[in-house]
């Protein structure tokens, strides 16, 4: 090649790693230490002022390249090249970040219908002026978008510093581009639909937002000719609430009838295999409480990906992802038979755990200003520290600082309706648990109990709490009959009673 160039040295060495940022899983410790690398030494800096130093420093070092006519990737070669197209990818991105933002913002508006990318030709024309190919381009302007997407669904619904939140967002993002980004790119961005996904948490935890995060990250082709994504993202999520449908309905909603196929059938239906988007995703909540015959006829189209209608012999195909959901405590439905195995392992690409609100908690106490935050302004529409200090002073003296919050988030968010109503919230402490405190507290007072009433009295406290006798038996050290004797001497289940016992059934 004539008049080829060459990275020094430092350049080499620096945009380096940022190519290596550009490819990192955004919510993972590798991207911040090296957006810490790329910046500089800022140690009392936070996180978002750490990375838009690093987003001035390669555009600094790109505008040094382009002063001396070398920011164009056609004048390089081998791995010199590689690193600069990167980099050139990695300002693309942050130049744009902000537009990217307004376009999901403003599709979400139009709804279904796709609009118009603004800045398309004024990207276009800057990557051009680098060396890119249009055609080379619209691939990782497609790309780019969809991880914004991804990043603007999981940052801003599932907020959280705890530890436990902060590993769910970047398992979110592994769901969405897998652990290797350039991975993805080559061999996987249109290959996705044949990797299920099981949510397992408990109510409240917010599995339907998880999934709604993924569902609407997946990848759409972009027509270059319009200049308009082929599908607004709106449309690529599907969710079906299984306990809502009663067995005999249950395979329509799935898979759609035909007109006639059974009494009440007066026209044709489409199910939601129907419905969903080759771009998007289908969440089946509550999976766990779905028939056996029905995780059969699910299987096969994981397996086959082709369904038929009720009373259709048509095969429609089935493109989109399957994510599963459920609240019961998985090891149990499958011990007792009710979750078939070959289901389980067709589902189980990725099983992805929402933590509870009380884990949350321990972990990191702020988190529950960080939640009430959120919650007002998505109320309201606005911030409000007064807002948020009121419910918190409400929380503080009416609940404590160790309430257990049994319906998670869910639960939170009504507290805080609750306390703007009326200005208090009780919380939901079950009868059964106050007056097991009250039995315990008189044995303890008179002095009469023994250690293994004791115990016993600690694991029904458990499991009021957490509604599991496995939980209670990891939290104890104790084995789970032993945990399930315990729990019986107090009355909470009896000898009779199946191994989810009463009010297990949902954890």
């Amino acid at each position: 090649m004539q008049n080829q160039k060459h990275l020094s040295a430092g350049e080499k060495e620096f945009f380096s790693l940022v190519g290596r940022a550009t490819f990192a899983n955004p919510f993972s410790d590798e991207r911040s230490d090296l957006d810490g690398r790329i910046a500089g030494e800022y140690p009392s800096a936070g996180r978002g002022e750490i990375i838009q130093k690093a987003v001035e420093e390669v555009a600094r070092r790109i505008t040094v390249l382009e002063n001396e006519k070398r920011a164009d990737i056609n004048l390089y070669a081998g791995e010199d090249r590689v690193i600069l197209e990167k980099t050139f990818l990695f300002d693309f991105f942050y130049r744009f970040k902000d537009r990217f933002d307004k376009l999901i913002l403003d599709q979400s508006q139009a709804g279904d219908t796709p609009i118009k990318i603004p800045f398309y030709p004024e990207a276009l024309a800057l990557m051009q002026r680098r060396g890119f190919t249009e055609d080379f381009f619209r691939r990782y302007f497609e790309l780019g978008f969809q991880a914004r997407r991804a990043f603007f669904f999981i940052d801003r619904s599932l907020v959280g510093n705890s530890h436990s939140m902060k590993m769910l967002r970047l398992n979110l993002w592994n769901n969405v581009f897998t652990h290797n980004v350039e991975f993805y790119d080559r061999y996987l961005w249109n290959r996705l639909e044949d990797f299920s996904t099981l949510i397992l948490g408990e109510t409240g935890t917010g599995k339907g937002t998880a999934a709604l995060a993924i569902g609407r990250s997946g990848f759409i082709p972009l027509d270059k000719r319009k200049r308009i994504f082929v599908e607004s993202f709106t449309r690529s999520f599907v969710s079906l609430n299984l306990s809502q449908f009663p067995e005999t309905l249950i395979e329509s909603e799935l898979f759609g009838h035909k007109k006639g196929a059974f009494t009440g059938a007066v026209e044709d239906y489409n199910g939601v295999f129907d419905r969903c988007s080759p771009y998007g995703a289908i969440l089946l909540d509550e999976i766990g409480e779905v028939s056996a015959q029905i995780q059969i006829k699910l299987l096969q189209v994981l397996q086959e990906r082709i369904f038929c209608p009720v009373g259709s012999q048509k095969k429609n195909r089935f493109h989109g992802r399957v994510i599963a959901a459920t609240n019961r405590p998985l090891d149990e439905i499958r011990a007792k038979g009710s979750f078939r195995d070959d289901f389980y392992y067709r589902l189980c690409s990725d099983i992805i755990t929402m933590p509870p609100l009380r884990q949350r908690l321990q972990e990191a106490p702020e988190e529950l200003d960080q939640l009430l935050a959120f919650t007002v302004e998505k109320m309201i529409g606005k911030p409000s520290a007064e807002l948020v200090a009121t419910v918190r002073s409400v929380i503080h003296k009416q609940l404590g600082e160790n309430y257990a919050w049994p319906g998670n988030v869910r639960e939170l968010e009504q507290c805080v309706r609750r306390v703007l109503l009326k200005g208090s919230y009780a919380g939901d402490f079950q009868p059964a648990a106050t007056e097991l405190n009250a039995k315990l507290k008189h044995h303890i007072d008179s002095g009469d109990i023994s250690a293994q009433h004791l115990t016993s009295a600690y694991c029904s406290l458990l499991y009021q709490r957490h509604r599991t006798f496995e939980e209670v038996s990891r939290r104890t050290g104790l084995d789970r009959r032993t945990v399930k004797k315990y729990i019986q001497e107090w009355g909470l289940v009896t000898a009779g009673d199946e191994e989810e016992g009463k009010g297990n059934s949902e954890a």
